[in-house]
């Protein structure tokens, strides 16, 4: 894994999220409540609401546009069951948040 560095972790509130742009397209990173780290696709494969300014809760994402909630985790929607969005490895060291950028290559050459 190559890792790339995207910020501090205090530079997304909580329960909040931030907005990535990559070669991949736009990825949101997104804080809980319990100070853990996710990054998933910004879209909604609903209606293409931005994710980043959806609602966090647990490890959990509300579309803003419909109200589909994503697991932060998988990327798997509650309901329908067959819809997805892609996530992205992500850690955090000594404060800064890292993402895989062999993810994001990965997904834009697909």
């Amino acid at each position: 894994m190559t890792w790339i560095d995207i910020g501090h972790i205090d530079e997304i509130p909580v329960r909040g999220a931030r907005l990535v742009k990559t070669a991949a397209g736009c990825v949101a990173v997104f804080r809980t409540a319990e100070a853990e780290i996710f990054a998933t696709a910004d879209r909604c494969p609903h209606k293409g609401g931005p994710l980043s300014e959806g609602i966090v809760h647990g490890q959990k994402v509300t579309c803003p546009l419909h109200n589909w909630v994503f697991d932060l985790n998988t990327g798997a929607a509650l309901a329908p069951e067959d819809a997805r969005i892609a996530t992205y490895p992500v850690r955090v060291k000594a404060g800064r948040i890292l993402i895989d950028a062999t993810a994001l290559r990965r997904q834009s050459a697909a």
